[in-house]
């Protein structure tokens, strides 16, 4: 099977072809049930198994959220579960962010032991901040969640009676985004008959924050936003995951830019391995579709524990390595 191992010229990594793309597809299908591409997570794989460690790896990042994310962001707005006002919100928060990310990747975090520690911590913030959420006891606003979670189990045990089968149909048609009224101040929409609402401002600065660090990482900011608007502002992730693959799709395509034209130090190779961000796009493409799709059949506690516990797992291995 030599034939299949291809060295990629621009990142140095020599691996089977095939790899690429079904290491993406597997990742993708799980983390985009919580709105999060992968990104976050194939990132630390091309570091640790790939070993392409150079700034290049950030823009090839972007360049697999580019080819991937579409698919995903197609099923969200076909079953009408695109929450608009916090997809602009999130957009133009997180675009001027991404600009400082850049600089900090290539000007201040260009030795790949620094960055892993601070991919580790990023890393960590976002799985604790998931674990914590399904203990129970994060404060606030549990209602109008606890309300979701009561209606899928019931409509799952109405669905398992009806045809006495063990699989529930998961989200019915009509839970679909309703947005109520727009401002400077406040976004308020209905899903599924319940009212939510967020800070209009809030929601920009936490926009422009993720930014920064998605652009330094190379993940757009979705594995970022997602899990605050869920833990944060109590939004359920069937309205929030559209709208953070749309929001990484737009930064990443900013990312790439950046990275691709943007002078860096002398010597240091920035611009993305199209072919290999490319392999890992179709493999995501596949696998976020069909996250997409299946996201309605599984309770939001499962998918906050599954990301929570691959996060937090992956973090704890980076921030040790730093200190050994």
């Amino acid at each position: 099977m030599d034939f299949l191992n291809v060295l990629f010229p621009v990142s140095g990594v020599k691996t089977n072809i095939l790899l690429p793309p079904l290491v993406a597809l597997v990742v993708s299908f799980f983390t985009s049930m919580g709105g999060v591409s992968g990104a976050f997570l194939l990132l630390p794989f091309q570091m640790s198994v790939l070993n392409f460690t150079s700034p290049s790896v950030s823009a090839t990042n972007f360049v697999y959220n580019i080819v991937a994310i579409p698919s995903g962001v197609y099923r969200y707005l076909k079953e009408g579960r695109m929450a608009w006002p916090l997809t602009w919100v999130v957009i133009v928060g997180t675009l001027p962010g991404v600009f400082i990310g850049y600089y900090l990747r290539v000007w201040y975090l260009p030795d790949p032991r620094t960055f892993k520690l601070f991919v580790g911590c990023v890393l960590l913030y976002i799985g604790v901040r998931l674990l914590y959420e399904i203990t129970g006891k994060a404060k606030v606003s549990k209602t109008k969640m606890k309300a979701l979670e009561d209606k899928f189990k019931e409509r799952a045990k109405q669905i398992k009676d009806q045809q006495k089968s063990r699989v529930a149909s998961g989200l019915p048609p009509e839970a679909v985004v309703k947005t109520i009224s727009v401002s400077l101040k406040k976004v308020e929409y209905e899903f599924w008959g319940e009212i939510f609402s967020f800070s209009t401002v809030a929601m920009f600065f936490l926009a422009f924050f993720v930014g920064i660090i998605g652009g330094t990482y190379g993940i757009g900011g979705g594995a970022i936003i997602a899990p605050f608007c869920v833990a944060v502002f109590h939004l359920p992730v069937y309205t929030v995951a559209g709208a953070a693959l749309l929001g990484t799709f737009i930064t990443s395509v900013l990312g790439v830019i950046f990275y691709s034209v943007i002078p860096a130090k002398a010597g240091m190779v920035t611009a993305p391995d199209w072919l290999l961000g490319f392999l890992f796009g179709a493999g995501g493409f596949i696998g976020i579709y069909f996250g997409a799709r299946f996201q309605k059949f599984v309770p939001q506690k499962f998918i906050k524990l599954m990301l929570g516990i691959v996060i937090v797992s992956l973090a704890l291995r980076y921030i040790s390595q730093f200190f050994m």
